[in-house]
C-alpha cells in the first residue's frame, strides 16, 4: 500500500512539472530541484546534480531521465514507469491538439502574443536553474577551469559560427576529469607507499 501511495505520489507529482513548465527540460531542471530535492527531500543535493549531468549525457531528454531516474530510486520499476509516464503524458497531449489546428492555432493573435511571453519566461527559468547548480558546485581549480574554458568556447564558436555540439565538451571535459583523477589516484598511491617504507 505504501509502495501504490508513492507511485501515485511520483505519478502526480511528474504530472504536475510536466504541465506547467513551458521551455523543456532545461526549464524543469529548477522545477525538479525545488520539488524532490528542497520540499519532498527524496534526494540529496549532491546526488541532484550528479542526475542532472547523466541525464544530459544520456540519450533522451533530460527532464525524463530525471523522472526515471527519481521513480526508480523511490519505487523502482513501477516508479520510473509511472514517473516518466507523468512527465511525458501533458506534453504529448498538448503537442497533439496543438498538431490538429496548428496553423489556425497560430493564426490568434492572443496566442502569438502569449507565446512570445513565454519564451521570455522560458530563458529566465533555464537560467535560474544554471545559477542554483553554479552555487551548489565545488569551487576547486578544475571545476572553475573548465566553466571558464566552456564559456569562452561556447562564445566564440557562436561569434564565428562554428557548429560544435554540446555533446563534445561533456564527452572532452568527462574525459579531463577521469584523467585528473587516475593522476591524483597514482600519486595518492605512491605517497601510500612511500609512507609505509
Amino acid at each position: 500500500m505504501k509502495k501504490i501511495k508513492t507511485v501515485l505520489e511520483l505519478f502526480l507529482s511528474m504530472l504536475k512539472i510536466g504541465l506547467f513548465t513551458f521551455g523543456g527540460g532545461y526549464a524543469m531542471i529548477h522545477l525538479l530541484d525545488n520539488e524532490f530535492v528542497s520540499k519532498k527531500k527524496w534526494i540529496e543535493s549532491d546526488e541532484f546534480m550528479d542526475l542532472v549531468v547523466i541525464a544530459e549525457s544520456t540519450p533522451g531528454p533530460i527532464a525524463i531521465n530525471c523522472s526515471t531516474y527519481i521513480g526508480y530510486k523511490k519505487a523502482g520499476f513501477f516508479g520510473a514507469l509511472f514517473a516518466t509516464l507523468g512527465m511525458c503524458i501533458p506534453s504529448f497531449v498538448i503537442i497533439y491538439l496543438i498538431s490538429l489546428f496548428f496553423n489556425s492555432f497560430l493564426e490568434i493573435r492572443w496566442v502569438a502574443s502569449a507565446f512570445r511571453g513565454i519564451q521570455a519566461c522560458v530563458l529566465f527559468l533555464i537560467l535560474s536553474a544554471g545559477l542554483k547548480i553554479l552555487k551548489k558546485i565545488k569551487k576547486t581549480v578544475f571545476n572553475v577551469a573548465v566553466m571558464l574554458s566552456t564559456l569562452v568556447a561556447m562564445i566564440l564558436f557562436s561569434l564565428f559560427s562554428v557548429s560544435f555540439s554540446s555533446i563534445f565538451y561533456i564527452l572532452i571535459f568527462g574525459a579531463l576529469g577521469l584523467v585528473i583523477y587516475a593522476v591524483r589516484d597514482l600519486k595518492k598511491g605512491v605517497r601510500d607507499e612511500e609512507e609505509r617504507k
